[in-house]
């Protein structure tokens, strides 16, 4: 089984922020593949398969900063090896709408990331984050204020597609593998073609 985790911030209020747009991956592949996402205990998730792939579909309601609670227990509870999963998170150090998937590697001072490292008491995950960027003018007086607003009606437009296009990436890891998602998905120009 591989388990997908979308970070964000549990509560209405939190909903259409930048730092949620990892639960909005989570919950589009979840209606696209037709997996129900039900509460249980500290996290909403759901069980079915992607290409034959049995997958377990979680959004932490630990609140951000605290992720790493629920996807250690859900990892212990289903013996999830560290190599099938998959951490979707925003990213406020690449531009607006840009993924990166790796296997690997350090927070970039993401603090659910973090909690998510120091829970499982290892780096060797995958994560997919996508670029949130950063603010462009003074409207915002730190990096959190930011990250908790909704995006702008301009990032709305183009939040549709960013979030499909994420959601594929996780189904071409389910099937594929990380090396074949970084292929693809890790190029630079926004122009380019999946």
């Amino acid at each position: 089984m591989k388990l997908i985790v979308g970070l964000g911030n549990p509560g209405d209020i939190y909903k259409d922020s930048r730092h949620n747009i990892g639960f909005s991956v989570v919950r589009h592949l979840a209606k696209t593949q037709g997996i129900a996402l039900k509460k249980e205990r500290n996290v909403f998730c759901g069980r079915g398969n992607i290409a034959d792939v049995e997958v377990l579909l979680a959004l932490p309601l630990t609140f951000m900063n605290l992720s790493g609670t629920a996807v250690n227990l859900l990892r212990k509870r289903h013996k999830i090896d560290l190599n099938k999963l998959l951490v979707v998170s925003d990213d406020l150090d690449l531009e607006f709408g840009r993924l990166k998937i790796r296997a690997g590697g350090a927070s970039g001072g993401h603090k659910g990331l973090q909690s998510v490292i120091d829970n499982l008491g290892s780096r060797e995950f995958v994560r997919l984050r996508i670029g949130i960027g950063r603010p462009d003018d003074d409207k915002y007086t730190d990096a959190s204020e930011y990250v908790l607003a909704p995006f702008s009606g301009k990032e709305k437009e183009a939040c549709r597609d960013i979030i499909e296009k994420a959601a594929f990436c996780c189904e071409i890891w389910v099937k594929e593998g990380v090396h074949k998602c970084m292929n693809i998905f890790n190029k630079r120009s926004k122009d380019e073609q999946i």
